[in-house]
């Protein structure tokens, strides 16, 4: 990127431009709601740009760097690692709450279903700027889900900075393909906050700050990784399985739900296209 400087510097302005996806998709939002078949295919490409970023780059590199041992070990530790934020963290899956068991249930709820629900309304509550009341629940969904997204971008900047390491080039080709993926998070994030009342400039500043996790996740991987290069097969492997599990787990029923299932389709065929025109363009 920028020959005379510090690898690191390098990896964190790339991971920094990968992040600004999520605002962008944010300012897209705020612009105009999509529909359900563009937001179909967007979250198709995503789920394209992940799937083959995944397997044609990040394990096969693996695979040469090292053994067909390491990368298996390796992306199965990142799908478990996803596993494991996923069921633990608190956060909001795309377009859906997340319960516990132990959560109680309005049904459960000693008082009618009427009184619980007004209880909740009035537990907290929101004003925008113009001093009007905003939806708390719409407000909760989109802060959730921008910490949802946050948890997803730190192993995805993990995959920037193994990727650097590698190979400069591979490293930029990893920003770009991600910075195509962080578009639709970034709408995801701001379309309930614009509903709930909250300023579109305030919608467009939570998708932003959601996409700040990316840059962490690249220097702490390159931070550690610099210490301990033999790990760097492992590494990639491990980024690869980490979106393996968010594309299948998330992205793709996400699409299908909320989206046009032959959109979806068209998208992820438009997203794998565009990782093997990268790929042709960096040489990777």
């Amino acid at each position: 990127m920028f020959e005379n400087l510090n690898p690191l510097v390098n990896i964190l302005l790339l991971s920094l431009m990968a992040s600004l996806g999520t605002a962008l998709g944010g300012l897209i939002a705020t612009i105009r709601k999509p529909g359900r078949r563009f937001y179909g295919f967007l979250m198709g490409i995503t789920a394209g740009v992940m799937i083959c970023l995944a397997f044609l780059e990040l394990v096969q590199q693996s695979i040469e760097l090292s053994n067909w041992v390491t990368a298996t070990i390796g992306f199965g530790l990142g799908a478990s690692f996803m596993f494991v934020l996923d069921n633990f963290a608190p956060h909001i899956r795309f377009g859906e709450r997340e319960v516990r068991q132990e959560q109680v249930k309005v049904d459960e709820c000693p008082c009618d279903q009427e009184t619980y629900a007004q209880r909740k309304r009035n537990q907290w509550r929101f004003l925008n700027k113009t001093g009007e009341d905003v939806d708390h629940s719409l407000v909760s969904t989109g802060l959730l889900l921008a910490i949802g997204i946050t948890i997803h971008n730190l192993p995805e900047g993990f995959s920037v900075g193994a990727g650097y390491l590698h190979s400069p080039q591979f490293g930029v080709f990893i920003a770009v393909a991600i910075l195509l993926h962080n578009i639709p998070e970034g709408i995801a994030t701001a379309l309930p906050l614009c509903k709930a009342g909250i300023c579109k400039r305030d919608a467009v500043k939570v998708a932003f700050l959601s996409g700040l996790a990316e840059p962490v996740g690249a220097l702490l991987a390159s931070i550690f990784l610099t210490r301990f290069m033999n790990l760097l097969p492992g590494a990639l492997a491990f980024a690869g399985g980490v979106m393996v599990f968010i594309t299948l787990d998330e992205l793709i029923p996400t699409a299908r739900k909320y989206g046009s299932g032959s959109y979806t389709a068209l998208g992820i065929i438009a997203g794998s296209m565009f990782v093997f025109v990268l790929t042709g363009i960096f040489g990777v």
